[in-house]
């Protein structure tokens, strides 16, 4: 079934991978603006974290400049809710990390919010 809300879908892909795009911002209130007060995320490696340590990693890690090089694929959107979006995509960071990624959002007053991401690492002989 086509997804009904195309541009639901074209919105949250344009941000996505979440955390990387200049657009959006570089900055620690620039990342807990777009992040809902309850976010959590779980890592490829199945640990759970909470919304200030990974606001603390992206101070970190933009601190100092960096190449990042990352190719997202195969998005996916459906609603969980109204005003409630489960985005799913693939991505490939630095040509050989590969994961499947996903995202729950929230539309806020004209903006939008993280509430949840995961990422799992694909094994080679997936597809």
């Amino acid at each position: 079934m086509e997804f009904e809300h195309e541009s639901v879908l074209a919105e949250l892909a344009a941000r996505e991978p979440i955390f990387h795009r200049p657009e959006f911002g570089r900055t620690r209130a620039k990342f807990e603006a777009m992040m809902d007060p309850e976010f959590r995320e779980v890592g490829a490696s199945g640990r759970e974290y909470t919304r200030d340590f990974v606001l603390g990693v992206l101070e970190e890690r933009y601190s100092a400049s960096f190449e990042d090089r990352w190719e997202t694929t195969d998005f996916r959107c459906q609603s969980l809710a109204p005003d409630l979006y489960l985005l799913t995509y693939k991505l490939v960071q630095d040509g050989t990390r590969k994961s499947r990624r996903a995202t729950i959002w929230r539309r806020t007053a004209g903006d939008w919010k993280i509430v949840y991401h995961q990422g799992t690492l694909i094994a080679d002989a997936a597809v």
